[in-house]
């Protein structure tokens, strides 16, 4: 396999599990329905940024550690679930009744109130050891031979990065034709309690889900 078409192949791969709906869509259409483009934006890309780190891990050989460590792997796996319980039971017990002051109409807001939805998106991703694993066992087969698998691997987690900031843009824009519908009161309530309920059930999986990627 060339250089190109390892591109165009993972380019195509990494798409396809880009846009297949799981935790993140969930995270980025909540946030940008209740909370607004610009934090919705700004989650997803620390969900990418958990990515490119992720892609960097696995360049540099650490990544083995989650496939070679079970007591690695169970520690991370433990972590992440337990976060995703705290986020997904905070948003089901206070689940609101509408937009509070980082609403969809109030524009930028403090460097803390950005920075906490840039953390969270990248919390939520580097906490979950499969996505670790995952690029262990996947990235490797698009790195043709003869490449420097280091510059190859981080190019190629780069680009399901940006794969990704395309699709969480384009999940944000889908959302703001509804905005006036997405702020009632009811609506509001059952998307966090949604959201909350999806984010419970992937910490649940974390929690049970024994075999290893």
């Amino acid at each position: 396999m060339t250089t190109t078409e390892a591109l165009i192949a993972f380019t195509l791969a990494a798409g396809l599990l880009t846009v297949t709906p799981g935790l993140y869509t969930a995270l980025v259409l909540r946030t940008a329905t209740v909370e607004g483009a610009r934090h919705a934006f700004l989650a997803g890309v620390g969900i990418c940024a958990g990515c490119l780190v992720w892609g960097l891990i696995a360049a540099f050989g650490l990544g083995a550690l989650l496939t070679a460590s079970e007591v690695a792997y169970a520690a991370l796996r433990w972590a992440g679930a337990a976060y995703l319980l705290y986020l997904g039971s905070r948003m089901i017990i206070n689940a609101r009744s509408g937009l509070d002051e980082r609403g969809l109409g109030k524009g930028i807001k403090s460097a803390t109130s950005s920075t906490k939805w840039l953390v969270r998106g990248f919390v939520t991703n580097i906490l979950n050891p499969k996505v670790g694993a995952f690029y262990v066992a996947f990235l490797p087969q698009f790195v043709p031979t003869g490449a420097d698998v280091l510059s190859f691997t981080v190019l190629l987690a780069a680009i399901h990065a940006f794969e990704g900031i395309l699709w969480f843009a384009a999940l944000i824009m889908a959302t703001r034709p509804l905005a006036a519908m997405l702020r009632r009161p009811s609506v509001v309530r059952a998307l966090d309690r949604i959201t909350g309920g999806v984010l419970i059930a992937f910490g649940l999986k974390l929690v049970l889900d024994a075999e290893r990627p």
